[in-house]
């Protein structure tokens, strides 16, 4: 199957696409954090059972206030509740976004492979046709190719 993938955005819809970006990456700049591999591990992103106690407690806050804890600063547990679920909001369409955009760049590096594919075989066969420039190329490329046979593993004795 050659071209599997046709439709590609005009060069207006990617410097579009990438001035949106640049927009949003300036609206994030001094906004979202970048937490370390440690951080990471310290503060963990809250399971589903942990999401649906947070959001129970939420929800006696906002129909039964008398029932909760005066110790808690419920202006800052709302604004971060809400800008949790804006964040989470966000993070599905974008990664809806990131997901297709991988699937289509798969997709074009295989027409790349396939075509660079054939681009070998002809200069190949150039090659031995003796056509100037194709000893050289096909030297070049060849270094792509691993042509020794990969040996099997020697089997361990368990006995």
């Amino acid at each position: 199957m050659r071209n599997i993938i046709q439709d590609q955005l005009t060069h207006e819809e990617q410097l579009e696409a990438e001035n949106l970006v640049s927009k949003l990456e300036a609206i994030f700049i001094d906004k979202l954090s970048a937490l370390t591999e440690k951080e990471r591990q310290d503060y963990k992103a809250i399971n589903e059972r942990n999401k649906l106690f947070v959001n129970k407690v939420w929800d006696y806050r906002r129909h039964s206030a008398g029932l909760s804890s005066p110790d808690v600063d419920w202006q800052e547990f709302e604004s971060d509740y809400k800008a949790r679920a804006f964040a989470e909001y966000l993070l599905g369409r974008i990664g809806s976004i990131a997901y297709r955009l991988e699937s289509t760049k798969i997709l074009h590096d295989h027409d790349n492979y396939r075509d660079a594919l054939n681009d070998y075989a002809y200069s190949q066969y150039s090659k031995g046709a003796g056509k100037p420039g194709f000893t050289e190329k096909v030297a070049e490329l060849k270094q792509f190719f691993n042509r020794t046979k990969s040996q099997p593993k020697a089997e361990e004795n368990t006995q």
